[in-house]
Order: structure tokens, then C-alpha cells, then sequence
């Protein structure tokens, strides 16, 4: 995310006077410097695209002196003849033959018509991009001639390149929304820093930068180190759990996700703080295509593009080819910068397409060794990209293993031995998880190693430019990877700075995924609109915000959408979303303030929208949970809440892991989560143990260990019974989250209570693993948790454990009123909170009759099997009959009881329940 100034001159393109109409084509792309133009006719648009290396200077001057136009390319590896039979490329005779390197075959793979066409426009691409080149002054502008004084000192650099100070004038002169459009490298990030300055300089306003991911908050604090030093507040939010409510309100500027900021949008708590952001820097706004990301962040665009919105919009994108359109959605003047700091060669080498996984593999291994010893060899560096943290291992291994050093007995899983190996092979690796990437960072950096081989987290933002890019698997995890995230990737190749003034990009296809991704390179990126995909989330989170109270406030709403701006003009998909919310007990109509249309969130649809959990999982969740038989005791009650979360929730259900730890994982499994022995005996084990993997079962393992094997995450270690943590943790970082959701849910008895008890239970055993909880552990955490309070939850809560386990305490029922050590609570919250225990002596259930005692409101619900009865409680004794339709079994059966549960989340249960009372 660095921008860096350009150095004294730039490249500038001259005029190409090779456009050659109305003559038949023969556009070669080799590698072999043994290549000829055969069997072309007198007139033929002859052009050649060839390394730029010493062993093809003869065939260059061949090729000249026949008359073909030959452009040198450094580094240059594919091989494609794309060539006409006559003049009028269109009317069918146009075709292709593609080379594919490993593929055995004896000729290149041969394709006409659209295929063709493809790759014709490919080829001019990179023909145009290797025009002859004149050297120009670069337009430097000093600093201060652009902005006002006292910018200055915010700003990382004393001039401006010609992206920036083209946009610089637009930032200063209006107040309009503005879509910045402009190649990766360009200086985008400076362009964002005029945004925030005027707001908060200039304006006494806050801003708030939105990154798409958390790593990008850390390089982002990184570049605005010098903001702090001279006085601004800043606030970087991220992560899974609260933040300082405080804090942010005092905050000048707030570097957050785009997922954060959704949740600060929809804490009530902050909308003061929010009415007084005057600037929104959305990085990377091209994102709003992206299936994952898209949504949520067309839901906030939506809310702030109005005209009538107090908040400007900065929005920074690569190239992109529908940029008008994005812009007229946002209202915004669009500043198209063409201007970009170095020329960017990209190639597509071509492996075989196979249907042996172990085959296709090996070629890209193959194809990524060929391309960084060419590119290192000549005192490059290299970034390559892989789909998994597997793949990245593997393929650092193999490339330390081509460089010579000793690779025997270290295997992908091996840790320590992988980074020692990479090591003395000046290769580095990079990943979420990877506790050295740091180090990696720097060293690469600093050129003491001259290969990063890393997930798509560097490419979103970490600033490692290199000399070249490959991009070496064409999925990350369990989906193919988008146009977006490779133009990314891409645009580490050559970024100014470290002399690097060229890049040079790689990905390796296999000839079935030439054409596509032919096309999409040479014909850019299309932002489309993904919101469709997750509409019912965001008209809840904006009936929540009460943005939304009648069907025709909905229909205002999703006429803002960029979907609607896209042309998807119909209502049928709103129609069907909220069908879908009053269906799920999500929202409900209503008839308040005289509205005929009304709508209005109900309990669970607040808890919902301000947990973020999708609408459709946490349906799906509910009714099958509630065609579930009551379970007869915990152990079954927690494999059943387990496996179903693992296989409903996609992103636990999809979890990543590589062929060589399903064994261990399906050893856990067997196991029941319950490890024993140490690594290495896990991993014979595991190794003699096969069993088919399906879809969840290294959450179902992951789950079931922090469940049954609690111990395990108490000492640091690499892994669990041969599982590292580092597979584990994403897993046990998501789930308490929907764990968390389905446990709030006892209090308004939206599912049955076997359900919420047994959830609000685990969910902190998992969340707070590392303290080894047992079961019942749940209501002492929960007491920890609101005395520690969420901002200082991660320091307090383990001491605060371990302080009351040493005392023998297994529950928070304790009598006296002085709060123990660690609490953060002024004294009436916390008799607040001692209120909100459900006590030992506030309820009895007999045979026929139900008696609570409730010092303020309750909810106590009793059960018979899949049905439950809620009764809201109020303060005082309240008896209940138990007599109807067999109640009067209640407590005598496993699948019948009763429980009482507190508004701030405390419980009590009868039966096997009781289990998760106390440790």
C-alpha cells in the first residue's frame, strides 16, 4: 500500500505504427530460438514476440530481414501463433495453436473462432505494451505548490507523483464524491491521505479509511505512524471481539475493515461518533464484485452515496471497465488517472490440462522453479502465490530443493524443518498464520532472501514489491480465484522502489484455462453487483438501524442499491427477502404509527443483525436444530450442536486443510476430540488410519478437541495430535461466534434450551480455550467476561480464571458483594450484574407446579421433549402449572425439564443440564 515517488523520468510510450488493417495476421509468441515464419503469404502482418536474451539475437535478425516486426521481451516463456487465412480476421478463418509445456505431445493445441479472437486481443496487449519506448520528464510536483501547508507534514513525501497531483486539485476545489481510477503502484494511498486531511484538518470532522482485510490495517497504521507522532488519534479496528467505545469516539481517524465498520454502524451505542465521520476512504472499492466482500460493502456505499448524506466518498480502485458506472452509482466525478509508474509484462505458461490432481500439481511446481531461476538468476526477486498455506509450504520446499539444498525427511507439515530448509535456501514464506512472517517481511525486503512464496495476503496490501510475480495455483481454497484478486497480485510485480522501474507477471494455466483467463486480463475487470446474494442480511441490519419501517421504505433503499443501478430494476428480489425475514421470525409486519405496510424487527432479527450472522445459515440452523431429538446428555448434546454447525455453517463446512492431515483429523474424529500422546505418536497413528473426508470434518475435529480435550490448548505447542494450531485456529476463531448467537437465544426462547445452554457453554470454552475450561465452565467465563469488560476481556479474563480456580471456585454463585481483583466495574454496575445471575434459590420445580422467585425479569421455559413452553417472568414469585398436556413429567425424563435464563445471559437448568451450572 506504499506509495513511493517515481524517479526523474518515465517511460512514455510513442506512437505504434504498427497497426496493419486489411491484411492476414501470423502473431508468433516463442520461447525457441530455433523458431521460423513458415508458409506465410507476400503481405502478411508478421509480428513476433521473443525473449530478450542473448541466444535470440540471431533470430531476431533472421525474422527482421524477412520482413516480420519483432519486439524482444524479457524474460519471455510462452508460445502461441495466432493467424489468419485471409485479410478479414472475422469471417472464421482466424485461429490459434497454444504451446504447453510438460504435456508429452508431440504439437501444440490447436483452437479457432472466439478462442482465436481471444487470444488475438491478448497478444496486442502485450504488442502495445512493448512499443518502442522515448524518454520523457516525468511531471513531479513539489508538495507544497498542491496543498495547503499544513497538510505538509501528514504527507510521506516532499512531491507528488502525476497520479497524485492530478487528484490532489479534485480533493481540494469540491466537495463531490470522488472515484479515484488508477493502476496498482500509482499512489493511490497519498490520494486517500488528502481526503482524510481535509476533513480532519481542514473540517474538525472524523474520517474513516476502509481496507477489505485485516492485514491491510496493519500496513495501513504502519504508513500513518507519522499522524500520531504529530497528534491525530487514530483507532485501528479490527479482530473478533469489542473495542473501546471510549476511544473511538475520541478518534480523529478510524483505519477499520469494511466488515468492522458494518458492526459499528449497527452499535447504537456510536451513532453520535458516527454523524460527525465527514470522510469515507474506501480502499480497493472495486471490491464491491467480489462475492464475499461485495455485499456488506455495497450495503454502507448505499447508505452514505445519497445526496442528502453529510459524508464524502473517496473511493480508490484499480483499473477497472465499467469505472463510469461505478461512478454514477456513487454520484461521484471520476478521475481517471492514466499515468502509472512502470510497464507490467504479463504471461500465461501453459500446462496440461489433467485429471490427475498429483500430475497437474508437479507442472506447476515445475513451471514456478523454471520462472524464479530465470528471474533470480538475473538478480530479480520473486513473489509467488498459492491457493493454501499447504501450497505455500510445498512450493517453498520445492524450490529450495531446486537451489540445491537438502530437502530429505522435511515434509509440508513439518514446520520448523520447512523454515529451517527455506532458510538456507533464501526462501521465505508468508501466510496468516506463519508465526515468522514478520521476519519474512523484512528479510525479503531487505533482499537477504530473493523468494516469497505467500497466500493472497500479501498481494491485498502488504508493500513487497518485487521484480516479478507468479501467480502459481489458479484457486484459493475451495474457489477459483477472481480477475480482482489476480490484477492484486499482479500489481506487486515492479512496484517503484529497490530500482525496480518494470515488473514482470506469471500465472500459471492449464490449457483448458488459457482462453478465460486471456479474456479477462486483456478485457479488464467488471464490477457487478453481488448484494443479490446476501439481500435479506442488509434490509434487516437497515430495519434494525430504523432506516427501514415500512415495505416502502425498503423499496426507497433497494433503489439505491448498485444493483438496482445495474439494471436489476424488478422488486422481486426485496419481494422475496422479506418473505424470507417474516418467514424466519426475523421481522414481522406491523401496523405502528398508522403505517399500513409497517415492518419491524423482532428480537432474534436484532440479535442477528448485530452477531452478523447470515440470515439463511442461521435459519437453516434453527429448523434443523428444531427437528432434532432432545438429547438424553451432554456428551450427545455436543457432538449433535458440533457436527451441525460444521456441516451448516460453509465457512467451518469448507475450512481448508491439506491432503496430508486428513489422517490426523479422522484419528481426532475417531477419538471423539480427545487427544493423547505426543505428536509423533499421533502422527503413526494417524498414518495407519484412512477414513473418507467429507466437508466439516476439521471443524467437527477442531470443535470436539476444544470440547473433550481442553488441556490441549493450554501449553503452547506446534499442534494437536498432529493437527497443527494453525489449521485449527480459524476454525475455533469463527465458530463461538454462531455458537454465541444460538446461546443469546434462551432469554427470548427462539430455540429450544437444551440448545442455547449447551452453546452459551461452549462457546466460551472455545473462545477461551487457551484456560483449559470444562464443561459447565460457561456461567464463570460469563461472569469474567462482564467484570473484566470487552475491552480489557483478553488481558483480565485468563487471570481472573485462574484466580477463582485457585480459590476452588466452579461457578460465579458467590455471596459476598466485593468484587474480586481484575474487575472493571464501577460498584452499581456491578450489583447490576450480580442481579442478573440466575440464582440457587429462585426457582423449584414439583410435580404439577413451577414456583420462581425472580429479583427482576426472567425468562423460565419448560419442556417436554421438541416442545417448549416460554413464560416471561416478572419481578416477585410467579407459580406456573405444569400440569397441562403431560407437564407434570417435567424433570423426571432426559428429554423433559425446565430453565430459567437472565437478560444479560446467566442460566439454570434441570436434569442433565445441570452439568453446565458449574465446573
Amino acid at each position: 500500500m506504499s506509495d513511493t515517488v517515481p524517479p526523474a523520468s518515465a517511460s512514455q510510450v510513442a506512437d505504434d505504427p504498427s497497426d496493419h488493417e486489411g491484411r492476414p495476421l501470423y502473431w508468433l509468441k516463442t520461447d525457441d530460438p530455433e523458431a521460423s515464419v513458415a508458409d506465410v503469404a507476400a503481405g502478411t502482418d508478421v509480428r513476433v514476440l521473443l525473449p530478450d536474451d542473448r541466444r535470440f539475437t540471431s533470430l531476431r535478425e533472421r525474422l527482421t530481414q524477412e520482413g516480420a516486426e519483432v519486439r524482444a521481451v524479457k524474460y519471455w516463456m510462452e508460445q502461441e501463433l495466432v493467424r489468419s487465412a485471409a485479410a478479414d480476421a472475422g469471417a472464421g478463418g482466424l485461429t490459434v495453436r497454444t504451446g504447453v509445456a510438460y504435456s508429452g505431445r508431440t504439437g501444440p493445441t490447436h483452437r479457432e473462432g472466439p478462442d482465436a479472437a481471444v487470444a488475438q486481443d491478448a497478444f496486442d496487449v502485450m504488442w502495445r505494451a512493448h512499443a518502442p519506448q522515448t524518454e520523457a520528464a516525468a511531471q513531479v510536483t513539489k508538495t507544497q505548490e498542491a496543498v495547503p501547508a499544513s497538510w505538509v507534514p501528514f504527507l510521506p513525501h516532499d512531491t507528488l507523483n502525476p497520479a497524485q497531483a492530478q487528484a490532489a486539485p479534485e480533493v481540494l476545489e469540491s466537495k463531490e464524491h470522488l472515484l479515484v481510477v488508477a493502476p496498482t503502484g500509482a499512489g493511490k494511498t497519498t490520494i486517500g491521505m488528502f481526503g482524510a486531511l481535509r476533513a480532519v484538518v481542514d473540517e474538525g470532522r472524523k474520517a474513516v479509511w476502509l481496507v477489505p482485510q485485516r492485514s491491510l490495517t496493519d500496513e495501513l497504521e504502519r504508513e500513518l505512524a507519522a499522524w500520531r507522532r504529530r497528534g491525530l488519534r487514530i483507532e485501528r479496528l479490527s479482530g473478533e471481539f469489542s473495542i473501546d467505545v471510549d476511544q473511538v469516539r475520541r478518534a480523529d481517524l478510524w483505519v477499520t475493515t469494511t466488515e468492522k465498520f458494518e458492526v459499528l454502524c449497527r452499535t447504537s451505542s456510536l451513532r453520535d461518533a458516527l454523524a460527525e465521520v465527514g470522510c469515507l476512504i474506501v480502499d480497493e472499492v472495486h471490491l464491491l464484485g467480489d462475492p464475499e466482500r461485495g455485499p456488506v460493502l455495497e450495503a454502507v456505499l448505499a447508505r452514505v452515496r445519497d445526496e442528502d448524506s453529510q459524508v464524502r466518498v473517496i473511493g480508490l480502485s484499480a483499473t477497472v471497465s465499467n469505472a463510469e458506472q461505478v461512478a454514477g452509482w456513487l454520484n461521484a466525478r471520476l478521475i481517471h488517472i492514466a499515468w502509472r509508474p512502470n510497464r507490467l509484462t504479463w504471461q500465461l505458461p501453459a500446462i496440461p490440462a489433467s485429471s490427475d490432481w498429483s500430475f497437474g500439481q508437479a507442472a506447476r511446481t515445475r513451471m514456478t522453479n523454471s520462472i524464479v531461476a530465470t528471474v533470480t538468476s538475473d538478480g530479480g526477486s520473486v513473489l509467488v502465490f498459492c491457493g493454501s498455506k499447504y501450497s505455500v509450504r510445498s512450493t517453498a520446499l520445492a524450490i529450495a530443493a531446486s537451489r540445491g539444498v537438502s530437502t530429505a525427511g522435511v515434509r509440508p507439515d513439518d514446520l520448523e524443518g520447512v523454515r529451517r530448509v527455506c532458510e538456507a535456501a533464501r526462501v521465505g514464506l508468508h501466510y496468516k498464520d506463519w508465526e515468522y512472517k514478520r521476519e519474512a517481511e523484512s528479510s525479503f525486503r531487505e533482499r537477504r532472501t530473493d523468494v516469497l512464496v505467500a497466500t493472497s495476503t500479501v498481494a491485498a496490501g502488504v508493500n513487497l514489491p518485487a521484480r516479478a510475480v507468479v501467480v502459481r495455483d489458479t484457486r484459493i481454497g475451495m474457489r477459483d480465484v477472481d480477475i480482482a484478486t489476480v490484477q492484486q497480485m499482479f500489481g506487486r510485480a515492479g512496484r517503484l522502489g529497490e530500482g525496480e522501474n518494470a515488473g514482470w507477471a506469471f500465472m500459471i494455466v492449464d490449457e483448458a484455462e488459457k482462453r478465460h483467463w486471456q479474456k479477462q486480463l486483456a478485457g479488464g475487470y467488471t464490477v457487478d453487483s453481488q448484494i443479490d446474494s446476501s439481500l435479506a442480511d442488509h434490509v434487516l441490519a437497515e430495519m434494525v438501524r430504523g432506516r427501514v419501517r415500512t415495505v416502502g421504505d425498503a423499496t426507497d433503499w433497494w433503489s439505491g442499491t448498485f444493483a438496482q443501478h445495474q439494471g436489476n430494476h424488478t422488486t422481486e428480489p426485496l419481494a422475496r427477502a422479506l418473505k424470507f425475514l417474516v418467514g424466519a421470525d426475523y421481522c414481522r409486519h406491523t401496523d405502528e404509527d398508522g403505517a399500513r405496510d409497517g415492518i419491524a424487527p423482532t428480537e432474534l432479527g436484532v440479535l442477528t443483525t448485530r452477531v452478523m450472522v447470515p440470515t439463511a445459515i442461521g435459519h437453516q440452523l434453527r429448523s434443523t436444530l428444531a427437528r432434532t431429538a432432545v438429547p438424553r446428555d451432554a456428551d450427545t448434546a455436543e457432538e449433535t450442536l458440533i457436527a451441525m454447525l460444521s456441516t451448516l455453517v460453509p465457512k467451518l463446512a469448507r475450512a481448508p486443510i491439506g491432503e496430508n492431515l486428513k489422517p490426523a483429523v479422522a484419528l481426532l474424529l475417531h477419538n471423539r476430540g480427545k487427544s493423547s500422546g505426543g505428536a509423533r505418536t499421533s502422527a503413526v497413528a494417524a498414518e495407519e488410519f484412512q477414513l473418507p473426508y467429507a466437508p466439516g470434518d476439521l471443524a467437527r475435529a477442531a470443535l470436539l478437541t476444544a470440547a473433550n480435550s481442553p488441556h490441549a490448548f493450554v501449553t503452547p505447542g506446534s499442534d494437536v495430535s498432529g493437527v497443527p494450531h494453525s489449521v485449527l485456529r480459524p476454525v475455533l476463531e469463527d465458530a463461538p461466534r454462531y455458537l454465541h448467537w444460538l446461546g443469546s437465544q434462551g432469554y427470548p426462547g427462539t430455540v429450544h434450551p437444551w440448545v442455547a445452554i449447551v452453546a452459551a457453554d461452549l462457546s466460551r470454552r472455545v473462545r477461551w480455550r487457551r484456560c483449559g475450561p470444562p464443561r459447565g465452565s460457561g456461567r464463570l467465563l460469563w461472569m469474567c467476561e462482564n467484570m473484566a469488560t470487552p475491552v480489557h476481556a483478553n488481558a483480565e479474563v485468563p487471570s481472573m480464571w485462574a484466580a477463582a480456580r485457585d480459590r476452588g471456585l466452579r461457578h460465579p454463585d458467590w455471596d459476598t458483594r466485593t468484587p474480586p481483583s481484575g474487575n472493571r466495574l464501577d460498584p452499581s454496575s456491578y450489583a447490576a450484574l450480580l442481579r442478573e445471575r440466575v440464582g440457587r434459590n429462585e426457582w423449584e420445580v414439583r410435580a404439577g407446579r413451577a414456583v420462581v422467585r425472580a429479583p427482576i425479569r426472567r425468562t423460565f421455559t419448560t419442556w417436554v421433549g421438541h416442545e417448549y413452553q416460554v413464560h416471561v417472568v416478572r419481578r416477585g414469585e410467579t407459580t406456573y402449572s405444569t400440569t397441562d398436556s403431560g407437564e407434570g413429567r417435567v424433570g423426571r425424563h432426559p428429554a423433559d425439564g425446565a430453565a430459567l435464563f437472565s437478560w444479560r445471559g446467566d442460566y439454570r437448568a434441570t436434569g442433565w443440564l445441570a452439568d453446565y451450572t458449574s465446573a
